[in-house]
């Protein structure tokens, strides 16, 4: 099975622009990491980058179309988030909530204009502090974010519509906490909706998963995903892009990995 994670590349050539490849922040008492199978064939992207000395920056979007259509609408959505994202929430003060809707109305207006017309993009992006332990974040119809901890498995669900639908949409920014221990966990279309014999996988069976790892890690959670997407097909998972992400925050005894 192959499976890319954090910093490599599909291979993929082409004269269009593509995204650079994220590099994974050190985060002080958390792991970030996202892991996708093969090479790209839709629209998935996602980001990560510090953009202050105690937040973090992440994001998965899903632009609808095929991989070879999307490099410029990709590229261009990076550097509106890595810039936008970076000016947005670098100071001390400041409204994190306020900072991911202008983050989301940027996005929207830098897809529509990419893309000549309407381009929907579901996406998820979250502003980690790690001095608070808490996330910030926005889900333009997304596939619902799934938070672990104690408490079980719950559902970070739509804030607002996709981006690249209406150029005067509106979004919340929400905000949760990741106490020790716990993990967010974000996959794509492409996972809930795999299929085995006419049947889809669907969110609760990625819930289910969750809820009973026992990975340990932010890399190792999104490995089991994609694995457990592999044993319910039967078959490597090439029908669509197939992303995950997770943020998972240690605990208060575990010691903080190199």
């Amino acid at each position: 099975m192959r499976f890319l994670f954090n910093s490599e590349k599909s291979g993929l050539s082409s004269p269009q622009p593509y995204p650079v490849s994220a590099r994974v922040p050190e985060l002080h008492d958390a792991e970030l990491a996202a892991v996708y199978y093969g090479q790209r064939m839709g629209g998935d992207f996602y980001d990560f980058l510090r953009v202050s000395p105690n937040r973090v920056l992440f994001g998965l979007l899903d632009v609808a179309g095929q991989f070879n259509e999307n490099g410029l609408i990709t590229s261009s959505a990076q550097q509106t988030f890595r810039t936008l994202g970076t000016q947005l929430l670098a100071a001390e003060e400041v409204n994190e909530a306020d900072a991911m809707i202008e983050l989301y109305h940027q996005l929207n207006r830098t897809i529509l204009n990419a893309a000549g017309k309407v381009r929907s993009c579901p996406g998820f992006a979250g502003c980690y502090n790690e001095s608070l332990g808490i996330i910030c974040y926005f889900n333009a119809g997304h596939i619902p974010g799934l938070l672990r901890d104690g408490g079980g498995v719950a559902e970070l669900p739509a804030t607002g519509l996709p981006l690249g639908l209406f150029s005067h949409a509106t979004c919340d920014a929400y905000m949760t906490t990741l106490q020790p221990g716990a993990s967010l966990l974000l996959v794509s279309r492409g996972i809930v909706e795999s299929k085995c014999g006419g049947e889809e996988l669907g969110l609760e069976s990625v819930k289910e998963l969750f809820q009973r790892s026992r990975a340990e890690g932010a890399k190792e959670l999104c490995l089991a995903v994609l694995d457990h997407v592999q044993q319910f097909m039967c078959t490597p998972p090439t029908h669509n892009d197939v992303t995950a992400l997770s943020l998972t925050r240690h605990s208060a005894s575990a010691p903080t990995r190199n």
